[in-house]
């Protein structure tokens, strides 16, 4: 019998909107990764919206559970003893003919011909404390799907430890809970009952935070009276067996309208529990990602910093360079003080020999000291970049570590986690391969090469493949080239008392204008070439953590899309359980 035969409207339209719910859940969940198992958990909760009220029967072997549905039917139709008997999920459901199907392997559903189960399905598990460790399996896996949960504890042993972590499992489900303490025939009075009864209600309490409902019975007193034929023993079997007020509560206070309101309720708790997990690991998720955020941004700003360090410090070691070419000015301008007079009169006619002394005593090392500089600039260069792709690559690595971030929940062991873990080892082994590849030798001859073409760019000239010290000694000597000649040319023209002092004050402004543009052109040339490099060795950085920068960020927009979405079906929920508790 399906659940909506018995609902009217109002509880139908209940119905539909739960189930629609659940669906939106289930569709939200599966963004996160959702564990088949919880999966599974959320889809029977959808498909018992479909069964009449589950009344489900848990306890530890031998607590008599068995017994107590025999007793309830009044028939002897389970199989109960000492030992495990139970070892499969019994599904006990109306049948006008008794039959059993096996649906699954650990699960029979009986049909019998028995009227009380036309109101409810009964389910009968197997033990929680049996050596049969799967059989606590399948009853933890069948708790979800109840109804109501009927907890068997025996007067003998009432309340064992296992029986309170098996408890523990059943709150976190949120399901009602009733207590039924079996075997109080064995039990020397009534007061050693009620003392049992007393202990169970207390600590039950305390574990479950509310006070269920408790029953003392003995099924086996009960059974006997429902199947016994001397109407006068069955009379005070009856009675002795503290049946009928928990009979009553199942058949009557717990009446179709409580059961149906039940039946909606349990699997939005399966729900909420299940929502709020997945709401935790979103949260850590989230959190995990912020920091592997702030690890980007970090990043970029170290970046930056080293940018504008090696440009500071490249300011440093420009101006050594600038210094070699403004000592070659201070030697020029004494030269021309001293050679552009008239006691050299003779050298000053034989514009060669002006122009060899001009190279040796003006131009002198400077080609080489310039030459020198810029490689050791270079070297200085080389060896600060692959510094900064080892740093950025420890402080990246740092995330790989198992302390590197918050653990995601393990139950959830999800892609996200792995996917995270794998992209930042592929990362990582890249700038590894990246950086124990770095040839520093190689890397300072391109970057070298490159150089020589910008400064000789930026002076004009046209050189193959020579050397930096070439290019700088190719423009100083036509810097000399040009001035001496200027300058004798100007003499043999002009001789006279007058004329010298005027050439040489004007060969000493053409000279410092020309040194001038060369050490411009120089600067421009490094600054710009340093300037490229810094910012193509940032951007291979840039590209070497990209897979990891575009993960995070996806994953961020993404999670917190299903944050979203999770907070508002957490709500959605609150607001149908309450429409639910108004039936």
């Amino acid at each position: 019998m399906a659940l909506e035969t018995v609902l009217d409207r109002k509880q139908k339209e209940l119905l539909d909107a739960e189930r629609e719910l659940l669906n939106r859940l289930v569709s939200a969940l599966i963004h996160v990764e959702i564990i088949p198992e919880d999966l599974d958990q959320l889809q029977r909760s959808i498909n018992q919206l479909h069964e009449l009220f589950l009344l489900v029967i848990v306890g530890e072997f031998n607590s008599g559970k068995s017994a107590f549905i025999n007793a309830l039917l009044g028939q002897s139709l389970l199989e109960q003893g000492v030992t495990p008997t139970t070892h499969q999920i019994h599904l006990l459901r109306y049948g006008e003919e008794a039959q059993q199907d096996h649906r699954e392997p650990d699960l029979v559903v009986m049909s019998l011909p028995v009227s009380i189960l036309k109101e409810i399905n009964i389910v009968d598990t197997p033990g929680t404390n049996a050596v049969i460790r799967q059989h606590e399996q399948i009853t933890q896996k069948f708790i979800p799907r109840s109804d109501l949960v009927l907890f068997v504890t025996s007067a003998d042993r009432p309340f064992t430890e296992s029986e309170r972590a098996f408890l523990e499992q059943i709150q976190q489900w949120g399901k009602k809970v009733m207590i039924v303490i079996n075997k109080i025939d064995i039990m020397e009075n009534e007061e050693a009952v009620r003392k049992v009864e007393s202990y169970i209600r207390e600590n039950s309490h305390r574990l479950l935070g509310v006070s269920p409902e408790v029953f003392p019975i003995s099924a086996k007193l009960a059974l006997r009276a429902k199947t016994g034929s001397d109407k006068v023993r069955a009379a005070q079997d009856w009675t002795a067996s503290g049946f009928e007020p928990l009979e009553r509560y199942i058949l009557e206070t717990l009446d179709e309208r409580s059961r149906i309101r039940l039946k909606l309720l349990n699997p939005l708790g399966v729900a909420e529990q299940t929502l709020k997990r997945y709401r935790a690991s979103v949260a850590e998720r989230l959190d995990l990602l912020a920091e592997d955020f702030k690890t980007i941004q970090t990043i970029d700003s170290q970046l930056k910093f080293y940018r504008q360090d090696m440009m500071h410090d490249f300011g440093f070691r420009l101006s050594d360079i600038e210094n070699y070419l403004l000592s070659m000015e201070t030697r020029g301008l004494n030269f021309f003080d001293e050679t552009l007079r008239l006691g050299r009169l003779f050298d000053l006619i034989n514009s060669e020999r002006i122009r060899g002394a001009f190279e040796r005593e003006v131009v002198a090392d400077t080609p080489r000291e310039v030459e020198t500089a810029v490689a050791e600039t270079i070297d200085w260069f080389v060896d600060r970049d692959l510094r900064q792709w080892q740093s950025t690559m420890d402080y990246l690595n740092r995330r790989r570590l198992p302390d590197g971030g918050k653990k995601i929940i393990g139950e959830l062991g999800s892609p996200f986690e792995y996917n995270r873990r794998a992209l930042l080892d592929s990362v990582g082994r890249a700038a590894q391969e990246a950086i124990g590849s770095y040839d520093k030798t190689a890397e300072a001859r391109a970057i070298g090469e490159a150089t020589q073409m910008a400064v000789a760019q930026a002076a004009l000239l046209e050189v193959g493949a020579v050397g930096l010290g070439t290019v700088v000694m190719l423009a100083l000597t036509s810097v000399a080239a040009d001035v001496t000649g200027l300058v004798a040319a100007s003499v043999l023209a002009t001789l006279g008392f007058f004329v010298i002092p005027s050439k040489r004050k004007r060969a000493k402004a053409d000279f410092q204008a020309k040194i001038s543009s060369l050490r411009q052109k120089l600067v421009t040339g490094l600054t710009s070439q340093l300037e490229r490099e810094l910012d193509r060795s940032i951007q291979r950085i840039h590209e070497a953590i990209a897979p990891y920068t575009r993960f995070v960020r996806a994953e961020g927009d993404r999670l917190k899309l299903v944050q979203k979405d999770l907070g508002e079906l957490e709500k959605a929920i609150e607001l149908l359980k309450v429409r639910i508790e108004r039936l």
